[in-house]
C-alpha cells in the first residue's frame, strides 16, 4: 500500500471521530482529542509481526466504525431476520432478566445510578464539592 492508501485510512479515521459522542462527564478529556493527537503522529495502530502499518490503521478505523454503529447488536438482528424467525423473540433470549437490574440488597441501584450520571455534568463546582463530601463522611 502506498501513501495514498495511509491517507485513506486516515480520513477513514477521521470521520468515525467526527460522528464520535462527546463525553459529558469528562469534557476536558474527550476520545476524539487523544485519538486526533496519535493521528498527528502518524501511526494509528501497532503493527503485528508480517502485517504493513496501513493494514493496521485500516483495521483499527474499521474498529472505531464498528463500535460507533453498534454492528455488533445489528449482526444478532440481521441474523435472526436471514433464519426467517420473529427477530423480537430470539432478541428476547439474550436479554438479561428484569431482577439483574433490581438487586435485593437495593432495588434502585441502577435507576440512581443513571439519574446521577445525567445530573453530574450540570453541577456547580460547590455542589461537587458537597457531594464528594457527604461521600466521605458516609464512608469513614
Amino acid at each position: 500500500m502506498s501513501g495514498a492508501a495511509r491517507s485513506a485510512a486516515a480520513n477513514h479515521f477521521r470521520g468515525a471521530l467526527a460522528r464520535w459522542p462527546k463525553d459529558p462527564l469528562r469534557p476536558e478529556c474527550q476520545l476524539q482529542d487523544i485519538l486526533a493527537k496519535r493521528l498527528e503522529k502518524g501511526k494509528l495502530a501497532p503493527v503485528t509481526a508480517g502485517a504493513k502499518q496501513e493494514q493496521a490503521d485500516i483495521k483499527q478505523a474499521n474498529a472505531l466504525y464498528s463500535l460507533l454503529e453498534d454492528r455488533y447488536k445489528n449482526k444478532v438482528c440481521a441474523f435472526w431476520h436471514l433464519q426467517g424467525t420473529c427477530a423480537e423473540a430470539n432478541l428476547a433470549q439474550y436479554r438479561p432478566a428484569a431482577k439483574i437490574f433490581e438487586p435485593q440488597s437495593n432495588p434502585t441501584y441502577y435507576k440512581d445510578l443513571v439519574k446521577e450520571l445525567e445530573e453530574a455534568p450540570t453541577r456547580s463546582w460547590l455542589q461537587r464539592l458537597g457531594k464528594r463530601l457527604s461521600g466521605i463522611v458516609r464512608m469513614g
